[in-house]
Protein backbone atom coordinates (compact mmCIF):
# COMPACT_ATOMS: atom_id res chain seq x y z
CA UNK A 1 0.00 0.00 0.00
CA UNK A 2 2.77 2.11 0.90
CA UNK A 3 4.26 1.81 -2.55
CA UNK A 4 1.08 2.26 -4.12
CA UNK A 5 0.63 5.81 -2.32
CA UNK A 6 4.02 6.97 -2.86
CA UNK A 7 3.58 6.59 -6.93
CA UNK A 8 0.66 8.12 -7.29
CA UNK A 9 1.83 11.13 -5.03
CA UNK A 10 4.79 11.27 -7.70
CA UNK A 11 2.28 10.87 -10.72
CA UNK A 12 0.17 13.72 -8.96
CA UNK A 13 3.22 15.88 -8.59
CA UNK A 14 4.45 15.09 -12.02
CA UNK A 15 1.19 16.06 -13.67
CA UNK A 16 0.92 19.66 -12.14
CA UNK A 17 4.81 20.19 -12.89
CA UNK A 18 4.12 19.35 -16.37
CA UNK A 19 0.39 21.05 -16.70
CA UNK A 20 2.42 24.44 -15.44
CA UNK A 21 5.16 23.97 -17.80
CA UNK A 22 2.23 23.71 -20.85
CA UNK A 23 0.17 26.49 -19.48
CA UNK A 24 3.16 28.97 -19.25
CA UNK A 25 4.17 27.97 -22.59
CA UNK A 26 0.78 28.46 -23.71
CA UNK A 27 0.52 31.58 -22.40
CA UNK A 28 3.73 32.94 -23.99
CA UNK A 29 2.51 31.94 -28.04
CA UNK A 30 -0.92 33.78 -26.72
CA UNK A 31 1.00 36.73 -26.22
CA UNK A 32 2.94 36.72 -29.12
CA UNK A 33 -0.36 35.81 -31.07
CA UNK A 34 -1.39 38.97 -29.49
CA UNK A 35 1.35 41.11 -30.74
CA UNK A 36 1.60 39.96 -34.30
CA UNK A 37 -1.80 40.73 -34.90
CA UNK A 38 -1.54 44.67 -33.41
CA UNK A 39 -0.17 46.64 -36.49
CA UNK A 40 3.16 47.60 -36.41
CA UNK A 41 4.56 51.13 -37.35
CA UNK A 42 5.79 52.02 -40.80
CA UNK A 43 9.42 51.39 -40.76
CA UNK A 44 11.15 54.90 -41.83
CA UNK A 45 13.40 55.27 -44.89
CA UNK A 46 14.85 57.25 -47.27
CA UNK A 47 13.92 57.31 -50.86
CA UNK A 48 15.13 59.18 -54.06
CA UNK A 49 13.79 58.62 -57.60
CA UNK A 50 15.33 56.75 -60.20
CA UNK A 51 16.65 59.92 -62.83
CA UNK A 52 17.95 60.00 -66.37
CA UNK A 53 20.92 60.99 -66.62
CA UNK A 54 23.40 61.93 -70.26
CA UNK A 55 26.39 59.36 -69.72
CA UNK A 56 28.98 58.57 -72.27
CA UNK A 57 29.19 54.74 -71.68
CA UNK A 58 32.19 53.17 -71.18
CA UNK A 59 33.51 49.34 -71.56
CA UNK A 60 36.15 48.32 -68.29
CA UNK A 61 38.95 46.00 -68.70
CA UNK A 62 42.41 45.69 -67.62
CA UNK A 63 45.66 45.36 -69.87
CA UNK A 64 48.81 45.98 -69.91
CA UNK A 65 51.54 48.57 -70.40
CA UNK A 66 53.38 47.89 -74.33
CA UNK A 67 55.93 49.82 -76.20
CA UNK A 68 55.78 50.85 -79.88
CA UNK A 69 58.97 49.61 -79.94
CA UNK A 70 61.15 48.03 -77.59
CA UNK A 71 63.94 45.29 -77.71
CA UNK A 72 67.34 44.58 -75.55
CA UNK A 73 70.12 45.77 -78.11
CA UNK A 74 72.40 42.41 -78.21
CA UNK A 75 75.63 42.01 -80.43
CA UNK A 76 75.56 39.56 -83.65
CA UNK A 77 79.15 39.05 -84.04
CA UNK A 78 81.46 38.12 -80.73
CA UNK A 79 84.53 40.69 -79.47
CA UNK A 80 85.94 42.56 -77.22
CA UNK A 81 84.05 45.98 -76.09
CA UNK A 82 86.35 48.47 -77.33
CA UNK A 83 84.07 51.90 -76.56
CA UNK A 84 80.72 52.72 -74.71
CA UNK A 85 79.45 56.24 -76.51
CA UNK A 86 76.09 56.21 -74.08
CA UNK A 87 75.45 56.52 -70.33
CA UNK A 88 72.34 54.47 -68.71
CA UNK A 89 68.68 56.29 -69.17
CA UNK A 90 69.89 58.37 -72.53
CA UNK A 91 67.56 59.43 -75.35
CA UNK A 92 69.00 58.25 -78.31
CA UNK A 93 68.11 58.71 -82.23
CA UNK A 94 68.36 56.10 -85.10
CA UNK A 95 71.65 55.07 -85.90
CA UNK A 96 73.15 56.85 -82.67
CA UNK A 97 76.43 54.62 -82.13
CA UNK A 98 75.82 52.48 -78.65
CA UNK A 99 79.12 50.23 -78.90
CA UNK A 100 82.05 49.71 -80.99
CA UNK A 101 84.09 46.30 -80.28
CA UNK A 102 87.58 45.31 -81.32
CA UNK A 103 87.32 44.80 -85.46
CA UNK A 104 91.69 45.34 -85.98
CA UNK A 105 91.04 41.63 -87.89
CA UNK A 106 87.61 42.77 -89.55
CA UNK A 107 89.62 45.69 -90.99
CA UNK A 108 92.60 43.54 -91.80
CA UNK A 109 89.85 41.42 -93.76
CA UNK A 110 88.37 44.28 -95.55
CA UNK A 111 91.74 45.34 -96.50
CA UNK A 112 92.77 41.99 -98.06
CA UNK A 113 89.27 41.53 -99.74
CA UNK A 114 89.35 45.11 -101.18
CA UNK A 115 92.89 44.50 -103.21
CA UNK A 116 91.97 40.88 -104.74
CA UNK A 117 88.85 43.07 -105.48
CA UNK A 118 91.62 45.67 -107.38
CA UNK A 119 93.47 42.41 -109.05
CA UNK A 120 90.50 40.96 -110.24
CA UNK A 121 89.12 44.56 -112.13
CA UNK A 122 92.86 45.33 -113.60
CA UNK A 123 92.38 41.78 -115.06
CA UNK A 124 88.77 41.78 -116.15
CA UNK A 125 89.72 45.63 -117.79
CA UNK A 126 92.78 43.47 -119.61
CA UNK A 127 90.31 40.90 -120.84
CA UNK A 128 87.58 43.23 -121.89
CA UNK A 129 90.46 45.15 -124.14
CA UNK A 130 91.27 42.08 -125.80
CA UNK A 131 88.13 40.79 -126.07
CA UNK A 132 87.35 43.16 -129.69
CA UNK A 133 90.21 41.79 -131.15
CA UNK A 134 89.80 38.33 -130.49
CA UNK A 135 92.93 37.79 -128.74
CA UNK A 136 91.06 36.13 -125.73
CA UNK A 137 88.25 33.68 -126.28
CA UNK A 138 84.46 34.49 -124.69
CA UNK A 139 84.84 31.81 -122.04
CA UNK A 140 88.06 33.52 -120.54
CA UNK A 141 86.16 36.89 -120.86
CA UNK A 142 83.56 35.16 -118.62
CA UNK A 143 85.94 33.79 -116.09
CA UNK A 144 87.23 37.20 -115.79
CA UNK A 145 83.99 39.41 -115.02
CA UNK A 146 82.83 36.00 -112.72
CA UNK A 147 86.29 36.88 -110.96
CA UNK A 148 85.80 40.71 -110.88
CA UNK A 149 81.94 40.49 -109.22
CA UNK A 150 82.68 37.48 -106.96
CA UNK A 151 85.43 39.65 -105.55
CA UNK A 152 83.49 42.82 -105.23
CA UNK A 153 80.88 40.47 -103.21
CA UNK A 154 83.66 39.53 -100.68
CA UNK A 155 84.18 43.09 -100.45
CA UNK A 156 80.86 43.99 -99.48
CA UNK A 157 81.06 40.83 -96.99
CA UNK A 158 83.49 41.92 -95.63
CA UNK A 159 82.60 45.29 -94.63
CA UNK A 160 78.72 43.95 -93.36
CA UNK A 161 81.21 42.00 -90.91
CA UNK A 162 82.72 44.92 -90.18
CA UNK A 163 80.25 47.11 -89.45
CA UNK A 164 78.33 44.84 -86.89
CA UNK A 165 81.01 45.32 -84.88
CA UNK A 166 79.76 49.01 -84.38
CA UNK A 167 76.29 48.58 -82.56
CA UNK A 168 73.63 51.24 -83.28
CA UNK A 169 70.87 52.42 -81.81
CA UNK A 170 67.53 50.47 -84.32
CA UNK A 171 64.96 53.27 -83.52
CA UNK A 172 64.35 56.45 -80.98
CA UNK A 173 63.88 55.44 -77.87
CA UNK A 174 65.07 55.85 -74.18
CA UNK A 175 67.78 53.25 -73.09
CA UNK A 176 67.52 51.20 -69.64
CA UNK A 177 70.79 50.25 -67.65
CA UNK A 178 73.73 49.02 -69.44
CA UNK A 179 75.04 45.54 -69.17
CA UNK A 180 78.08 45.28 -70.17
CA UNK A 181 81.99 47.07 -69.52
CA UNK A 182 84.58 48.63 -71.49
CA UNK A 183 87.26 45.30 -72.37
CA UNK A 184 84.63 42.73 -71.91
CA UNK A 185 84.47 39.72 -74.06
CA UNK A 186 81.10 39.22 -75.29
CA UNK A 187 79.77 36.38 -76.99
CA UNK A 188 77.10 36.61 -79.76
CA UNK A 189 73.31 37.38 -78.63
CA UNK A 190 74.84 39.52 -75.17
CA UNK A 191 72.37 41.65 -73.91
CA UNK A 192 74.07 45.13 -73.94
CA UNK A 193 71.09 47.51 -73.13
CA UNK A 194 67.27 47.79 -73.55
CA UNK A 195 65.59 50.59 -75.49
CA UNK A 196 62.01 51.53 -75.39
CA UNK A 197 59.93 53.74 -77.54
CA UNK A 198 57.69 55.12 -75.00
CA UNK A 199 55.79 58.08 -76.96
CA UNK A 200 53.61 57.31 -78.14
CA UNK A 201 52.96 54.09 -75.78
CA UNK A 202 50.37 51.42 -76.15
CA UNK A 203 48.05 49.49 -74.02
CA UNK A 204 47.04 46.56 -74.82
CA UNK A 205 43.59 44.68 -72.98
CA UNK A 206 41.54 42.05 -73.69
CA UNK A 207 37.19 42.11 -73.95
CA UNK A 208 34.38 39.75 -74.00
CA UNK A 209 33.16 38.73 -77.28
CA UNK A 210 29.60 39.93 -76.03
CA UNK A 211 31.70 43.70 -75.55
CA UNK A 212 32.81 43.62 -79.10
CA UNK A 213 30.33 45.45 -81.13
CA UNK A 214 30.96 47.96 -78.25
CA UNK A 215 34.31 48.89 -79.62
CA UNK A 216 35.75 50.07 -82.79
CA UNK A 217 38.91 51.70 -84.29
CA UNK A 218 39.06 55.35 -83.20
CA UNK A 219 37.11 55.29 -79.97
CA UNK A 220 38.29 57.59 -77.50
CA UNK A 221 40.15 55.37 -74.68
CA UNK A 222 40.84 56.57 -70.72
CA UNK A 223 43.75 54.70 -68.97
CA UNK A 224 45.21 54.77 -65.55
CA UNK A 225 48.07 53.28 -63.65
CA UNK A 226 48.42 52.32 -59.72
CA UNK A 227 51.62 54.36 -59.97
CA UNK A 228 49.94 57.54 -61.00
CA UNK A 229 46.87 57.00 -59.36
CA UNK A 230 45.75 60.94 -59.66
CA UNK A 231 46.61 61.28 -63.37
CA UNK A 232 44.51 59.71 -66.65
CA UNK A 233 46.34 58.65 -69.73
CA UNK A 234 43.65 59.69 -73.00
CA UNK A 235 44.15 57.97 -76.06
CA UNK A 236 42.24 56.13 -78.65
CA UNK A 237 41.88 52.35 -79.98
CA UNK A 238 44.12 51.63 -83.03
CA UNK A 239 44.12 48.45 -83.92
CA UNK A 240 41.23 45.22 -82.57
CA UNK A 241 42.46 41.32 -83.30
CA UNK A 242 40.73 40.27 -86.29
CA UNK A 243 39.80 37.11 -84.51
CA UNK A 244 38.40 36.14 -80.87
CA UNK A 245 40.30 33.47 -78.62
CA UNK A 246 38.50 30.17 -78.67
CA UNK A 247 39.71 29.29 -75.49
CA UNK A 248 38.74 32.82 -73.42
CA UNK A 249 36.47 33.80 -75.79
CA UNK A 250 37.89 37.06 -75.91
CA UNK A 251 39.38 39.62 -78.29
CA UNK A 252 42.36 41.60 -78.12
CA UNK A 253 42.30 45.51 -77.92
CA UNK A 254 45.12 48.16 -78.62
CA UNK A 255 44.78 51.44 -78.02
CA UNK A 256 47.43 54.21 -78.26
CA UNK A 257 48.32 57.04 -75.56
CA UNK A 258 50.05 59.82 -75.31
CA UNK A 259 53.14 59.69 -72.97
CA UNK A 260 55.03 63.03 -73.65
CA UNK A 261 56.42 63.05 -70.09
CA UNK A 262 57.22 59.49 -70.19
CA UNK A 263 55.14 58.55 -67.01
CA UNK A 264 54.00 55.43 -68.23
CA UNK A 265 56.48 52.72 -69.04
CA UNK A 266 56.34 49.29 -70.54
CA UNK A 267 54.67 46.85 -68.07
CA UNK A 268 52.49 48.17 -66.01
CA UNK A 269 49.41 47.23 -65.09
CA UNK A 270 46.43 49.27 -66.41
CA UNK A 271 42.96 50.01 -66.40
CA UNK A 272 41.06 51.02 -69.17
CA UNK A 273 37.86 52.70 -70.31
CA UNK A 274 37.27 52.64 -73.96
CA UNK A 275 34.57 54.72 -74.24
CA UNK A 276 31.63 55.30 -76.85
CA UNK A 277 31.75 58.23 -79.06
CA UNK A 278 28.35 59.71 -78.36
CA UNK A 279 26.17 59.93 -74.66
CA UNK A 280 23.46 58.36 -74.17
CA UNK A 281 20.45 58.27 -72.28
CA UNK A 282 20.42 56.02 -69.05
CA UNK A 283 18.59 55.19 -65.81
CA UNK A 284 20.58 56.00 -62.66
CA UNK A 285 20.14 55.37 -58.79
CA UNK A 286 22.06 56.08 -55.59
CA UNK A 287 24.91 53.30 -55.63
CA UNK A 288 23.25 52.44 -51.69
CA UNK A 289 20.17 51.93 -53.49
CA UNK A 290 21.39 48.46 -55.30
CA UNK A 291 21.86 45.33 -53.41
CA UNK A 292 24.38 43.41 -55.57
CA UNK A 293 23.74 39.97 -55.69
CA UNK A 294 25.79 36.62 -56.74
CA UNK A 295 22.07 35.69 -58.16
CA UNK A 296 21.03 38.92 -59.43
CA UNK A 297 20.86 42.69 -58.15
CA UNK A 298 17.82 44.20 -56.91
CA UNK A 299 16.15 47.01 -55.28
CA UNK A 300 13.37 48.12 -53.62
CA UNK A 301 10.82 49.75 -55.04
CA UNK A 302 7.99 51.92 -53.39
CA UNK A 303 4.89 51.32 -54.11
CA UNK A 304 0.92 52.03 -52.64
CA UNK A 305 -0.71 48.45 -51.76
CA UNK A 306 -4.22 48.48 -51.76
CA UNK A 307 -5.36 49.84 -48.94
CA UNK A 308 -3.07 53.46 -50.06
CA UNK A 309 -0.50 52.07 -48.01
CA UNK A 310 3.28 52.41 -48.59
CA UNK A 311 4.77 49.46 -49.24
CA UNK A 312 8.52 47.68 -50.47
CA UNK A 313 8.76 45.32 -53.11
CA UNK A 314 11.82 43.75 -53.85
CA UNK A 315 12.86 43.95 -57.58
CA UNK A 316 15.88 42.66 -59.64
CA UNK A 317 17.38 45.20 -62.52
CA UNK A 318 20.64 44.87 -64.25
CA UNK A 319 23.13 46.90 -63.61
CA UNK A 320 26.08 48.82 -65.57
CA UNK A 321 28.76 51.17 -65.59
CA UNK A 322 29.13 53.14 -62.03
CA UNK A 323 30.30 56.98 -61.63
CA UNK A 324 30.86 58.63 -58.28
CA UNK A 325 27.80 57.88 -56.06
CA UNK A 326 25.56 56.61 -58.81
CA UNK A 327 24.82 53.40 -60.29
CA UNK A 328 22.92 52.82 -64.03
CA UNK A 329 20.45 50.36 -63.97
CA UNK A 330 20.01 48.77 -67.75
CA UNK A 331 16.70 46.83 -67.35
CA UNK A 332 14.30 46.29 -64.32
CA UNK A 333 13.52 50.14 -63.25
CA UNK A 334 12.01 53.06 -65.00
CA UNK A 335 12.81 56.97 -64.59
CA UNK A 336 10.76 58.64 -61.51
CA UNK A 337 9.98 55.36 -59.91
CA UNK A 338 10.59 56.10 -56.15
CA UNK A 339 13.32 53.35 -54.37
CA UNK A 340 15.06 52.83 -50.85
CA UNK A 341 18.13 54.86 -51.04
CA UNK A 342 19.86 52.95 -48.34
CA UNK A 343 19.52 50.23 -45.78
CA UNK A 344 18.42 47.13 -47.28
CA UNK A 345 19.52 44.50 -45.20
CA UNK A 346 16.52 46.19 -42.42
CA UNK A 347 13.66 45.27 -45.28
CA UNK A 348 11.35 42.83 -46.53
CA UNK A 349 9.00 42.69 -49.33
CA UNK A 350 5.77 43.83 -48.89
CA UNK A 351 7.07 45.84 -45.43
CA UNK A 352 4.76 49.33 -44.63
CA UNK A 353 6.97 51.88 -44.95
CA UNK A 354 7.31 55.75 -44.21
CA UNK A 355 9.38 58.27 -46.39
CA UNK A 356 11.16 60.90 -44.11
CA UNK A 357 13.28 63.37 -44.63
CA UNK A 358 17.04 62.61 -44.97
CA UNK A 359 17.83 63.89 -41.09
CA UNK A 360 14.76 61.95 -39.69
CA UNK A 361 15.66 58.55 -41.68
CA UNK A 362 19.14 58.99 -40.75
CA UNK A 363 18.64 58.78 -37.11
CA UNK A 364 15.57 55.66 -38.25
CA UNK A 365 18.06 53.70 -39.95
CA UNK A 366 20.73 54.17 -36.63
Amino acid sequence: MRTASRFVIVIIVLGAVLGGIFGYKFYQFGQMQEQMSQPQPPTQIAATEAITESWTLAVKAVGSIEAVNGIGVANELPGVVEEINFESGDTVKRGDVLVRLNAEIDEAAVRTRRAEAQLAAQEFQRISDLLPKRAVSQSQYDEAKANFDAAKARVNEAEAQLNKKTIRAPFDGTLGIRMVDQGEYIPTGTSIVEINMLDPIYVDYTLSERDLPKVATGYPVVATVAAVPNETFEGKVTAINTSVNPQTRTVRVRATLDNSENRLRPGMFATIQTRQPADDQVVTVPRTAISYNTYGDFVFVVEENDEGQKVVNRRTVKTGETRDTRAAVLSGLEAGETVVAKGLLRLRAGQQVEIQEDGQAQEASE
